[in-house]
């Protein structure tokens, strides 16, 4: 079993930045691809980026540029940084880890971003 935990949103200005943690119960190691999601009301839960334990980055078209995914091995913790906010990033932003044999979510933090 694997438990995420992120933490960092918030409510930000058009153009302002936040950094999202997600931490791990597990090493972070262990996990084949570490992500983020989001989801805005009425829509799809959507990729936002990606990180394999390789280290290969994998970003939404639509935050390219403007965020970026990054680890801290020793305390088992994903980031994502966000910047050039935009009310349209606004979701929920949700933590995924997969394993060999498993998917697993946190609960979500909400992002806020107002014009």
């Amino acid at each position: 079993q694997v438990q995420l935990v992120e933490s960092g949103g918030g409510l930000v200005q058009a153009g302002g930045s936040l950094r999202l943690s997600c931490a791990a119960s597990v090493s972070i190691f262990s996990i084949t691809v570490m992500g983020w999601y989001r989801q805005a009301p009425g829509k799809q839960r959507e990729l936002v980026a990606t990180l394999t334990s390789g280290g290969r980055t994998n970003y939404a078209d639509s935050v390219k540029g403007r965020f970026t995914i990054s680890r801290d091995n020793a305390k088992n913790t994903v980031y994502l940084q966000m910047g050039s906010l935009k009310p349209e990033d606004t979701a929920v932003y949700y933590c995924n880890a997969k394993t060999w044999s498993d998917d697993y979510w946190g609960q979500g933090t909400q992002v806020t971003v107002s014009s």
